[in-house]
């Protein structure tokens, strides 16, 4: 399953030029949304800490998501509730590159989705779980089969105080969400720890590239150049995913959807600090050449 780095895999003939799907200034071109608990796969049961109380306070929060001084930040609204919520385009996209830098706090849980339905919790969604047992870069079906498809998964590296100043693998005897033979499996494409931990950036902005291409997309994701996974929805097999039945659910084209995740009970705090927060800039997509459109204006 792995394989040598590349930098240069992610330009597809017949895109056009990328452009800007964040002016930079403000929220036009997105909504913020609620995290509307969903079945974990079409037609299937929700997960097992989703009650009536849960659905009630979950719907109570959108996530706090401002613009300051040119980046988008994302966090818990209010700070410290535990409520997260997502952030969705007005717009939908079938096959198409997505590229962001973004710069987690220690420790948040927070990813990409792609082809999004309008409630933002049901899709594809990159990985970008910057906390303990963090598989960054790789996928997990939202809503669409609950799989988890990665290579491995990352902890913080702590100084003599116990503060976090970098990542080490996760310590498989303490992770709180093995890696699995079955979860690197799914992948048809994963890079080597090594390889994530030489290319990411502490305490700094990381550029993140995500393709998805096909009725049954394939996922393709790089971090700062360095191919980290790719998964063909289309071949892949999990207990809970069926490919038509989730290509029903989101149709040819879905939203982009930014995510702040809640504090289950599971992970409590440990998935999502109190105050945290995570920034995004310079979020733009290349389209075919026939689905370009022109870009977010300024405000």
């Amino acid at each position: 399953m792995h394989g040598s780095s590349t930098a240069d895999g992610r330009t597809s003939a017949g895109f056009g030029p990328r452009r800007s799907i964040f002016n930079g200034a403000d929220l036009t071109g997105w909504r913020a949304v609620p995290r509307t608990p969903v079945p974990e796969y079409p037609g299937g049961p929700y997960h097992p800490e989703v009650d009536d109380a849960y659905r009630r306070r979950a719907l109570t929060s959108s996530g706090r998501w401002q613009v300051v001084d040119g980046v988008l930040v994302g966090g818990q609204e209010p700070p410290g509730s535990g409520l997260g919520g997502y952030l969705v385009t007005e717009e939908t996209f079938a096959d198409f590159e997505l590229a962001f830098e973004v710069r987690p706090d220690w420790p948040v849980d927070t990813g990409v989705l792609v082809r999004s339905t309008d409630l933002g919790s049901q899709g594809f969604q990159l990985l970008v779980d910057h906390r303990q047992s963090g598989g960054i870069g790789g996928f997990y079906g939202n809503g669409t089969g609950a799989f988890h498809a990665l290579g491995f998964a990352m902890d913080a590296r702590r100084d003599a105080d116990g503060r976090p100043v970098g990542l080490v693998l996760d310590d498989p005897t303490t992770s709180v969400e093995p890696v699995t033979p079955a979860k690197q499996a799914l992948l048809s494409y994963s890079a080597s720890p090594e390889e994530f931990l030489r290319s990411w950036r502490w305490d700094d902005w990381n550029a993140f590239t995500v393709t998805c291409v096909g009725e049954f997309p394939v996922l393709t994701s790089w971090i700062n150049g360095v191919k980290m996974c790719e998964v063909d929805t289309g071949s892949l097999a999990w207990p809970t995913y069926d490919r038509e039945a989730v290509a029903a659910l989101l149709g040819r084209s879905g939203h982009i959807a930014l995510e702040v995740h809640h504090n289950d009970p599971g992970l409590g705090e440990g998935r999502w600090a109190p105050g945290a927060v995570v920034r995004f800039r310079n979020i733009a997509v290349r389209e075919p050449v026939d689905a370009v459109r022109p870009p977010v204006s300024r405000a």
